[in-house]
């Protein structure tokens, strides 16, 4: 599981990356025009943020399963 939180972790400015490029690029391209620049932008920003949470919720699932197994946490 620790392999799936670090390609979680890896993934998010490469994902930040393709939507800040796909913003400059989308417009340039024709495919959007000056007046649906806002609302692009406001969905790529949120399909951004959910690599942020799933990144999150990686490392989140990853303590919790290193708690139960007791390698987390100062109990004997």
């Amino acid at each position: 599981f620790g392999v799936v939180v670090l390609f979680q972790i890896l993934t998010v400015p490469v994902e930040i990356d393709a939507s800040n490029r796909a913003k400059k690029s989308l417009p340039a391209m024709g495919i959007a025009s000056s007046q649906e620049q806002e609302a692009v932008s406001d969905v790529l920003n949120a399909a951004a943020w959910t690599y942020v949470a799933a990144a999150f919720t990686a490392v989140a699932t990853l303590l919790y399963f290193l708690l139960r197994l007791g390698l987390l946490g100062g109990r004997n």
